[in-house]
């Protein structure tokens, strides 16, 4: 059976035509070319004046409504569900293309659909859209597929990718805060220095003596931010823009920012923890899917999300590879906890590693959403404390001149 070509696909057109009896119409209508549209007309007693493709709400993926990671969580848990139901394949990729609201999601499937009704096994029709379906997402399917327990790695794959959108949450979570503390901080101090500051440099000129250092300079700083508040606003910018793309582009950048990251101070923990969780979910998911455990450890560097880490796996995949136990490559790697290893150490001895390891994900996804609670209740109080030295330290520079003036009358 040969895979359907765009030619085959149906396009709906508008048209204009005139009846037998000269009255002119128009309308809508659905045919797989404008020639058998014509022709369709014509047999219907109409000669068509004009005919065109009607354009339709969206040409692509990407020009309707985004398709998110937690799209994609979601479609995966509905075709789980579905196959662990008794639901044939073919049936519960119709049925999910039907009810999803999202146009792209829709569009997305429904290629997918076609590819698996043309032949295709499963894993080659999502190995086609790279942005969505990640290689340990194809592969664990594949897996599936081949073993003849899809609905059951199905299952697995919707258990790993809730678990890894909800770690994925919770450290955005943790990193909003100190960021939201910089902004908060940086544009109250801003409306003070243009708009609060200059008033009282109004009210020090007529007083005719010479000012304390500290308030000399934050009128300074003010002055400053009032001639050349752009510049300011340009450089954050700029630099903001050119980081990013320095991150895309420079793995030396990447590098970086993953090492110093890990050394901040509480949130650098949190990543940590969050990395040793998406290393024992990736490795157990794998691993209880028929992947080789040397496979299974490519797979979970690419999942650990740091470079430190993803070094690290890769320097115990290669010493697996040479006839060494995971536990003891894991203890000389010194990246991870004694508890991580020692429970490795069992699931290899009583041969459930894959169990051992879930387990290990399951303590550091519960210790993350812990510290994700305590930075929160931590950082409430630090940004009163920040704001408070800022705009204290301010109102301090600014009070300070008519301090001394009344000490000297």
């Amino acid at each position: 059976m040969q895979k359907k070509t765009t030619t085959d696909s149906v396009d709906i057109f508008q048209w204009t035509g005139i009846s037998a009896r000269g009255k002119k119409l128009e309308g809508e209508m659905s045919a797989q070319s404008i020639a058998l549209l014509k022709a369709q007309l014509r047999k219907q007693g109409i000669t068509p004046l004009k005919v065109k493709r009607k354009q339709k709400p969206f040409l692509s993926l990407g020009t309707a409504e985004k398709i998110t990671a937690k799209d994609i969580c979601v479609v995966t848990r509905q075709i789980a569900t579905m196959l662990t139901a008794g639901v044939p394949l073919i049936q519960s990729l119709d049925m999910i293309e039907s009810g999803t609201k999202n146009k792209s999601l829709a569009k997305l499937i429904e290629k997918v659909s076609s590819d698996v009704k043309a032949g295709q096994p499963l894993a080659a029709a999502l190995k086609q859209h790279p942005r969505y379906f990640d290689d340990l997402y194809c592969d664990l399917i594949h897996s599936g597929e081949q073993s003849g327990a899809l609905d059951r790695i199905y299952d697995r794959v919707a258990l790993y990718k809730e678990k890894a959108e909800a770690l994925k949450s919770k450290i955005k979570k943790a990193l909003f805060y100190p960021i939201a503390v910089m902004v908060v901080a940086l544009i109250v101090t801003s409306i003070l220095l243009v708009f609060v500051v200059p008033q009282f440099q109004d009210i020090f000129n007529g007083f005719g003596a010479e000012l304390p250092a500290f308030t000399l300079m934050v009128i300074a700083i003010s002055e400053f931010m009032q001639e050349y508040w752009w510049l300011g606003l340009l450089a954050i910018v700029g630099f903001i823009f050119a980081y990013k793309e320095a991150l895309i582009k420079s793995k030396a950048v990447r590098n970086f920012n993953d090492r110093m990251i890990l050394r901040l101070p509480i949130v650098g923990d949190i990543l940590k923890k969050a990395a040793v969780a998406r290393y024992a979910r990736t490795l157990s998911t794998t691993f209880a899917a028929g992947v080789p455990l040397v496979d299974a450890l490519d797979s979970a560097a690419g999942a650990s999300g740091n470079v430190i880490y993803r070094d690290a796996i890769i320097e115990i995949k290669a010493e697996v590879s040479s006839g060494n136990q995971m536990n003891w490559a894991m203890r000389n790697s010194k990246i991870f906890p004694d508890m991580v290893v020692q429970m490795v150490s069992i699931g290899e001895e009583s041969g459930s590693l894959d169990n051992m390891l879930a387990k290990v994900a399951s303590i550091y996804e519960q210790e993350v959403d812990d510290a994700v609670d305590g930075l929160s209740s931590l950082l409430e109080p630090l940004i009163m404390a920040v704001l408070g030295v800022i705009v204290g330290g301010l109102i301090v520079a600014m009070y300070l001149p008519i301090f001394q003036l009344g000490s000297v009358v």
